[in-house]
């Protein structure tokens, strides 16, 4: 099978099951999803989106949240682990947005990795989700998947993401990011993987050009 062949195939796939995807993590706009992704590290998007309206309660704005002392921060957002580097980062950031930026949230990804406690994921998320930046930020999920279907040669995920803005248009990244996520949620965990089952392992596969469908879970998906 060619490679735009299976380039094709896989987006039409990603697109029949999650046609619509959103942010799995709640949010208003682009500081709130900044937030809400900084907590997201090694703590799971259900449990941020427990704890992120507690904390906007109080403060949903840079403003608000730097006049917020660190330990208020570490108390509410302490469920989310890493606790007392997240709530100090957040304050910073918060201090740096009123400082320099008056309150905004910059849509330049450079700008925003030199923010306290946000690395080259959690920038690419907020210029793609927020702003409609072409990205493709890498997370375990789409790192392992990408593996998975050999569109990938890489052992990080910076290769990784270099590899998959090679492979898919640019128009799709934003979309397509979400879309990997929710497809390794549902049927790629990173401890147990159908592969003879599985429709991008088909796809990617050279064995894979006669078949057209395939059964996963008791339920025919292509």
């Amino acid at each position: 099978m060619r490679k735009s062949e299976k380039r094709e195939k896989i987006i039409s796939l990603l697109n029949r099951h999650f046609p619509d995807p959103d942010v799995p993590l709640d949010h208003k706009d682009a500081y709130t999803l900044l937030i809400a992704v900084l907590l997201s590290a090694q703590c799971t998007d259900e449990r941020v989106n427990l704890i992120t309206p507690k904390l906007f309660k109080k403060a949903s704005n840079p403003l608000k949240m730097s006049r917020l002392s660190q330990d208020t921060i570490y108390r509410i957002i302490k469920p989310c682990g890493l606790g007392p580097q997240k709530s100090k980062a957040i304050k910073k950031l918060s201090e740096i947005l009123v400082k320099e930026y008056q309150g905004e949230v910059p849509k330049d990804i450079t700008l925003l990795e030199q923010l306290p406690g946000v690395g080259h994921k959690t920038a690419s998320v907020v210029v793609a989700q927020a702003f409609g930046i072409p990205s493709f930020p890498v997370d375990t999920h789409i790192h392992r998947c990408a593996q998975r279907w050999g569109l990938t040669s890489g052992k990080n995920v910076a290769t990784t993401e270099r590899d998959l803005k090679k492979f898919f248009p640019i128009e799709e990244w934003n979309k397509l990011h979400i879309q990997i996520i929710m497809y390794a949620r549902k049927y790629c965990s990173a401890r147990s993987c159908f592969g003879l089952e599985c429709p991008c392992l088909l796809y990617t596969s050279d064995a894979a050009d006669e078949r057209s469908s395939v059964d996963l879970g008791g339920r025919r998906i292509i």
